[in-house]
């Protein structure tokens, strides 16, 4: 009979090494492919050995860990949605320049110009009319006549520095008051003052060209300027 502590195929133990006691089995090897024996239910799984330090646990309340420096930030997985994006710094194009507003339209400035022809022309007609009667009647009537005309050009002239005064001060005379709108510094969004706003009207001679080409350019324009609007750097505008 062979030895029962040397089968055939078996490993034989190490020097130094338990011998089994008469009857017992050796202990078994794991077979090729096959895993190593699992802790049975409710057993501890393995601890580390000495010197090795357990792997990090994230303490009660912690964050979880960031991305270092220079790493990307975790992208979303398949399916999820992207975080909603951050409102960066913009340039809207709605015609709105900064404090100015918004830009009036072509409409309401011819509106507003009208109202204000019409406030200053219809008392000069008038005075003017009356002049010619009176100064083709002779005699003493003619010079009633001709003060009456001169009467006329100075309440014109008067009138359109009163419309220069408003405008540079407020921004507004009484056609833009009524259309709703305002002259203002491009640069600055104020009003432009009253200096300005005369020397803007006579700006307005170079409008006059090419068919009055001037007044009719805001209809393509970008910032809705007239010639005299470039030349002074403004602006009409929505209240």
């Amino acid at each position: 009979m062979g030895n029962p502590y040397d089968p055939y195929g078996q490993q034989q133990p190490g020097y130094g090494q338990q011998q089994p006691g008469y009857g017992q089995q050796p202990p078994a090897q794991p077979g090729y492919g096959q895993p190593p024996a699992q802790p049975g239910y409710g057993q501890p799984p393995a601890q580390p050995g000495y010197g090795q330090q357990p792997p990090p646990q994230p303490g009660y309340g912690q964050p979880p860990a960031q991305p270092g420096y220079g790493q990307p930030p975790a992208q979303p997985g398949y399916g999820q949605a992207p975080p909603p994006a951050q409102p960066g710094y913009q340039e809207v194009h709605h015609h709105h320049y900064g404090s100015t507003g918004q830009l009036a339209e072509w409409g309401s400035r011819a509106g507003g110009y009208i109202i204000d022809y019409l406030i200053i022309i219809a008392p000069v007609l008038v005075l003017y009319f009356l002049g010619a009667l009176l100064s083709s009647s002779g005699g003493g009537a003619a010079l009633i006549g001709v003060l009456l005309m001169l009467v006329g050009m100075i309440v014109s002239f008067a009138g359109a520095l009163w419309i220069c005064y408003q405008e540079g001060t407020t921004g507004q005379s009484i056609g833009k008051r009524q259309m709703g709108i305002r002259l203002v510094s491009a640069q600055t969004g104020q009003p432009i003052g009253f200096g300005m706003a005369f020397v803007r009207k006579i700006a307005h001679i170079a409008d006059s060209f090419l068919c009055y080409i001037g007044f009719l350019w805001p209809l393509w324009d970008e910032r809705k300027q007239t010639f005299a609007d470039k030349i002074c750097n403004t602006l009409v505008v929505r209240n």
